[in-house]
């Protein structure tokens, strides 16, 4: 496999897709995967949050045990959003 490590393509910031992720975490709020998918259509949650990084966003994760021990959640919290 040839290529750098760490480069993705992104979507341009102005993307549809983008655009809804964006929106949805815009209020500050923990978000778990599921929500992100339900609220904004997308399916490949980390792959929009990774974009949006790529664009100067902040965005953290959070792994939690899911409510009675059943699993495990992913929770994103955008601090800084990007420069548009």
């Amino acid at each position: 496999m040839s290529g750098q490590l760490g480069h993705i393509k992104a979507a341009r910031l102005d993307s549809p897709r983008l655009q809804r992720v964006l929106q949805l975490l815009s209020d500050g709020k923990p978000r778990t995967t599921r929500d992100i998918v339900r609220r904004a259509r997308v399916m490949a949650v980390n792959a929009a949050v990774a974009e949006l990084r790529h664009h100067g966003a902040e965005i953290t994760c959070v792994k939690q045990m899911a409510p009675g021990g059943a699993g495990w959640r992913f929770y994103y919290t955008m601090t800084k959003a990007p420069k548009t």
